[in-house]
């Protein structure tokens, strides 16, 4: 907890459990708790919605897409910084993600410094 009294945890959903792993290692070394989610539904029904500060997720996973997942949050009215990570960047995509309110699209692989500093600016929020 922030001293507001406001979680800190970052979800990451991403269907490649070494990217998974990967980003939970860097918030890991500087503090920031994270729980890893292998799909968009394993995140939507963990009850772990209400805790999220930040949600780092993946564009292109099987199921429902971060997309989709980033459409059914804003049905809900639920308001999570969303940071999409893609090894598969393309334009339409960057512009519906940051159009509906994504605070940044990272293309795989991303820079450590960079996710760490989008994720803090997150948290701030």
């Amino acid at each position: 907890m922030d001293p507001q009294g406001k979680s800190q945890l970052i979800a990451v959903v991403d269907d490649d459990e070494s990217v998974r792993n990967a980003v939970q290692g860097v918030l890991k070394s500087v503090g920031i708790m994270a729980r890893t989610f292998a799909s968009a539904d394993e995140f939507l029904i963990s009850g772990s919605r209400a805790a999220t500060a930040c949600l780092i997720t993946d564009i292109q996973m099987p199921g429902m897409t971060g997309l989709e997942l980033q459409a059914t949050l804003a049905k809900a009215d639920d308001r999570i910084p969303i940071i999409f990570i893609t090894a598969y960047g393309n334009a339409r995509a960057r512009t519906q993600a940051m159009g509906a309110g994504a605070i940044a699209f990272l293309e795989k692989p991303f820079d450590d410094e960079v996710l760490l500093e989008k994720v803090r600016a997150a948290l701030k929020t």
